[in-house]
């Protein structure tokens, strides 16, 4: 293996504080330094792709898990016992709060979304959005709202639907509409 010749630039005085150009002893420390920066890079590039992903696709999403705490479902606030009082009238509903209403069928039985909003329009509520839910297997009738100051309205729906007010949450799970009804089976159409 070829060598180099030895020369006055290869003697280094242990009290140089500059080097130029020329060899120098590598300082100790310094390769775990170059790793922590290639880690830190790493880490803020893979929490930006994963960020970046949930906001193009919003149904990629990155829940924290919760440490310790009740066990409700995310995104819910669990609601003990409902202190409102169902606010029956649509006259009565503030117009800033501009109330819009969804209705999803999650039942096994076909057309109930129509039969709810015929329903709740018949009563003078707002015309809801009727759609089928993607999955037709709820057993129970469960209304969501966005808000302690929909909690009245939500009470005032469940009494003109026959729903249980226990199956009233305080929930961001559904941002479409500040009240969403997800029909369950137990839901029963007035008789027409």
């Amino acid at each position: 293996m070829a060598s180099t010749t030895h020369d006055r630039f290869d003697d280094i005085p242990d009290d140089l504080v500059r080097v130029g150009a020329h060899r120098a002893p590598v300082k100790r420390g310094r390769g775990w330094i170059n790793f922590a920066w290639a880690a830190l890079a790493t880490g803020v590039l893979i929490v930006g792709g994963l960020y970046g992903l949930s906001r193009v696709n919003p149904a990629i999403s990155f829940e924290i898990p919760v440490l310790g705490g009740d066990a409700a479902e995310p995104g819910t606030t669990s609601t003990p016992e409902p202190e409102a009082t169902p606010l029956t009238d649509p006259a009565l509903v503030d117009p800033a709060l501009n109330l819009t209403i969804s209705v999803f069928n999650a039942s096994p039985t076909d057309d109930q979304e129509d039969a709810a909003a015929a329903q709740i329009t018949q009563a003078n509520w707002p015309q809801p959005a009727a759609a089928v839910a993607s999955e037709r297997d709820q057993e129970l009738t469960v209304i969501y709202y966005n808000g302690a100051q929909f909690e009245s309205i939500a009470l005032g729906l469940a009494q003109l639907l026959g729903t249980d007010p226990a199956n009233i949450a305080n929930s961001d799970a559904y941002l479409g509409a500040p009240v969403t009804i997800v029909l369950g089976a137990d839901y029963v159409p007035p008789a027409a």
